[in-house]
């Protein structure tokens, strides 16, 4: 789904993007297509930072915006 985007149109993925590119999901498991949203997200601030040299420190990754 991301590859040949750009950043701003990968990070534009929906949870609901995510699920119908699945075929659907059933309701009880959407929660996967919004952990999977989250993810991508997560990874793309990680790069960005990476990119302005702000690499994270220890395990925490540092993204708050990725988990609300």
């Amino acid at each position: 789904m991301v590859k040949g985007k750009t950043i701003e149109e990968a990070l534009a993925i929906s949870n609901k993007a995510v699920a119908e590119a699945l075929g659907g999901l059933p309701p009880i498991k959407m929660h996967c297509s919004a952990l999977a949203e989250r993810a991508l997200q997560a990874a793309i601030h990680d790069y960005q930072a990476r990119q302005r040299g702000e690499g994270h420190e220890g395990g925490d990754n540092g993204d708050a915006c990725c988990h609300e």
